[in-house]
C-alpha cells in the first residue's frame, strides 16, 4: 500500500495535532511495546511487524497483547494463550482482553468484567497445560484493562475510568482501592513507560499528561486530533498508533 502522509490542522487549548502516516495493511486490534508490534485483523489472523513488513503468524486471536510480560492473546472462546518458543501455548483460564504492558505481569477481564491479574512469577512460568494457574481477582467490574510500569487503568461498562495505584511484579493487584478519574473512555492502554491513551464513545483519541511514579493519575486529558476517527490506540517510543474505524493502520507523532 502507497503511504499516505496526512497533516492535521491546529487546535488550540486541551488540544494537539499529530501528523500521521498511513501504512499498509489492515488490522482490527494493535499493541505494541519496546519496539515490537503484533495485531490481529477481522478474520483473527495474527501478524507481526518485522521492519516495513507484516509477517503472518500461526494461529488465531481476537485479540493480541505484547510488552515486558511476553506476547499473550484470547480467541474468539476466550481461551488465553501464551507465546512461547515460537508457538501459542493454552494458559488456563477464559479472558475477553488481556494486557501484557505490566512490569512482567499480565491482567485482563472476562466476559462477566470481572477483573484478573497473575503475578510475575506465574506470569514468567507459564509454558502451557498447567492445570491451574494463581489468577488474582481485583474487586469491581471493568470491560477493558491495561496496565503499565507502577499502574493499572480501567474502563467499564458506563465508560468510566479508574486507577489502580501500588502495583508491583508480586502484587499485581495493586492498593485494591480504585481511583476514579474524570473522563469518559470506551478503551485504554498503558504503555511500558507508563503513558496513558484511550478512545472515547465518540472515537475520538485522548492523552493523559502528568504521569509519572510520584503521580499515576496524572492531571488532565488532551484530545489529539487527526483526520478520522480511531477504535484503537497503542504507544511505544514516541509514536502512537492508530486503528481507524476502516481498519487502517496509522503511524502518529
Amino acid at each position: 500500500m502507497r503511504a499516505s502522509l496526512l497533516v492535521l490542522a491546529v487546535f488550540v487549548g486541551s488540544s494537539l495535532a499529530l501528523v500521521c502516516q498511513e501504512i499498509d495493511g489492515r488490522l482490527t486490534q494493535i499493541d505494541v511495546s519496546n519496539g515490537q508490534v503484533f495485531g490481529v485483523n477481522s478474520g483473527t489472523a495474527i501478524y507481526t511487524r518485522y521492519g516495513n513488513s507484516w509477517v503472518q503468524l500461526p494461529g488465531a486471536l481476537k485479540h493480541v497483547t505484547v510488552g515486558p510480560a511476553g506476547v499473550w492473546g484470547v480467541n474468539t472462546e476466550n481461551l488465553i494463550y501464551k507465546l512461547v518458543g515460537g508457538r501459542w501455548v493454552q494458559a488456563q483460564g477464559l479472558l475477553k482482553q488481556i494486557d501484557a504492558g505490566g512490569d512482567q505481569f499480565v491482567a485482563g477481564v472476562n466476559m462477566q468484567d470481572n477483573i484478573f491479574c497473575l503475578n510475575r512469577d506465574a506470569t514468567v512460568t507459564t509454558r502451557g497445560g498447567e492445570t491451574s494457574i494463581p489468577w488474582n481477582l481485583l474487586p469491581g467490574a471493568l470491560k477493558y484493562y491495561s496496565c503499565g510500569p507502577y499502574s493499572c487503568w480501567g474502563v467499564n461498562s458506563a465508560g468510566q475510568i479508574y486507577v489502580m495505584k501500588g502495583v508491583t511484579p508480586n502484587a499485581c493487584m495493586g492498593s485494591k482501592a480504585w481511583q476514579l478519574v474524570p473522563g469518559a473512555l470506551s478503551m485504554i492502554e498503558v504503555s511500558t513507560d507508563g503513558s496513558v491513551y484511550g478512545v472515547n464513545s465518540a472515537k475520538d483519541v485522548y492523552r493523559r499528561d502528568g504521569v509519572s511514579a510520584a503521580n499515576p493519575a496524572g492531571t488532565g486529558w488532551t484530545y489529539l486530533s487527526m483526520c478520522g476517527k480511531s477504535k484503537h490506540v497503542s504507544y511505544d517510543l514516541g509514536v502512537l498508533w492508530v486503528i481507524s474505524l476502516e481498519d487502517k493502520i496509522l503511524t502518529c507523532s
